[in-house]
């Protein structure tokens, strides 16, 4: 049986995703109005993101080797920028390219216009209607702006904003230390010489780690970049000052107040869906609680599907490639009357904290989370000092940790701050994945490489089991 499926946001991950893999499939209309079009990740989020913090992760790595003498180099913004958007507009036309040699084929229709639901799966475009068996909606997100009192008063900065700028003030405010505020903190101070003042809400950052690595994140932010990082504190009111600056007022758990002052306001506060312009409301869709399923199909409508960050559940790149993936299968399984597939993946995420020297990873449970699943556990701790190979690499700080089911020594989890834990990430994710017995994990240490802490890990965890 031949249907037609619509994809909304075809440049993007998601969309994209959906695209390749329902080709030859299904007829495909393809909507995207992105200019130049490429999808976030590729135009203003991870990938020009590491761009630039290589940049500052050279000059930190210079400026901390006590074996280089003389001033730590200059951060030449224009030049980081420049490189930026010319790799920025390679990468963005190679997605477009994939997505137009779609759009070559017979049976795919490609408008470059905004689409808009008229009814359930109805949709206007370029004023043109269309009425597809099903609709895909992988419209991305966009920077969630808080609701702080007075903030409409003041201006603030993005992260996006960030990425284009070659020049910036000494001091600065940020609100936001999330995955977006713990990567751009540091270049900020790096590259750009900046003071700042980080408001963390909690203890800690890092809240899907375990405690011991939101406390060496503070140690290191705070000692190796000289940032200010009250915790516990709030934002309750932002206003301009005289000079043109921002003034915050923070107040702390007990209802003590205190205000901060600087020249720019950064708000790295997350992101939210990016639907206010798909016309929802002429649709069954209402957007409240869980309103995407897991098998990427919307709760109040079984002919549309949802992916990437335009669902709000896990807005992560190589998440919403994968709920493509699945979204697209699943639109076979529901043309075909059989039972949809509900998308499942072992939790695997890396911020490029430190710029990227010492990033955090997380692949499968932590303490907590595997403790909640039911099972009873042993874990092993290693700092990367422990190692000889991160003294010699002169990256000496950070830690690693191992969680391990008590019973059957299969591997549940990994955490890893320090040098390296983003390439590690991937092994880790296989051995989770496989379910793999500990014990069974070949101990070979190849000196002097950094994975040595894994075999550390490795070993430390079976002889706990023994």
């Amino acid at each position: 049986m031949s249907i037609q499926v619509a994809i909304i946001g075809a440049y993007g991950s998601a969309g994209s995703a959906v695209a390749e893999q329902l080709a030859g499939e299904a007829e495909l209309l393809l909507f995207d109005d992105g200019d130049p079009g490429g999808g976030l990740c590729i135009l203003s989020g991870c990938m020009p993101s590491k761009e630039v913090l290589s940049a500052g992760a050279h000059r930190y790595q210079a400026r901390h080797d006590e074996r280089l003498v003389g001033e730590a180099p200059a951060v030449d913004l224009q030049r980081v920028v420049e490189r930026k958007d010319d790799h920025t507009l390679g990468w963005a036309e190679h997605r477009r390219d994939s997505v137009h040699e779609l759009a070559d084929r017979e049976d795919v229709t490609f408008v470059r216009e905004t689409a808009r639901f008229v009814d359930e799966t109805r949709i206007e475009a370029g004023g043109e209607t269309y009425d597809p068996d099903y609709v895909v909606v992988a419209t991305g997100s966009s920077v969630n702006i808080p609701d702080t009192p007075g903030i409409e008063t003041v201006e603030f900065t993005t992260s996006g904003d960030v990425l284009d700028a070659t020049e910036f003030p000494d001091t600065g405010i940020v609100m936001g230390f999330g995955y977006v505020g713990m990567e751009m903190v540091p270049y900020l101070s790096e590259a750009a010489g900046m003071e700042l003042t980080v408001v963390e809400h909690d203890d800690r950052p890092i809240d899907e780690a375990d405690p011991e690595f939101g406390d060496a994140a503070l140690d290191l932010y705070r000692e190796e970049f000289d940032v200010t990082i009250p915790t516990n504190v709030y934002e309750r009111r932002l206003e301009p000052t005289d000079d043109g600056g921002v003034r915050l007022t923070l107040e702390d758990e007990s209802g003590d107040r205190r205000t901060v002052e600087a020249e720019q306001l950064f708000c790295f506060t997350g992101r939210r869906p990016t639907v206010g312009r798909l016309g929802l409301e002429q649709t069954p869709i209402e957007r409240d609680g869980e309103w995407v399923a897991d098998t990427m199909q919307a709760r109040d409508s079984e002919s549309v599907f949802v992916v990437g960050d335009a669902n709000g559940k896990e807005p992560i790149l190589h998440v919403a490639k994968e709920q493509g993936f699945q979204a697209a299968e699943n639109i076979l399984a529901h043309a075909a009357g059989e039972a949809l597939t509900p998308y499942e993946n072992t939790h695997h995420h890396v911020i490029f904290s430190g710029l990227g020297v010492y990033p955090f990873a997380r692949v499968g449970h932590n303490e907590e989370t595997a403790r909640a699943a039911g099972h009873d556990i042993v874990t092993a701790t290693r700092q990367a000092s422990d190692d000889g190979v991160f003294e010699a690499k002169d990256v000496a700080a950070g830690l690693a940790k191992l969680v391990v089911d008590a019973e059957d020594g299969t591997v549940l989890g990994y955490q890893g701050l320090h040098f390296h834990a983003d390439a590690m990430a991937k092994t880790l994710q296989v051995i989770v994945e496989l379910g793999v017995d500990v014990r069974e994990v070949p101990d070979r240490a190849y000196h002097p490489t950094t994975p040595e802490i894994l075999d550390g890990l490795f070993r430390e965890a079976a002889a706990a089991l023994s």
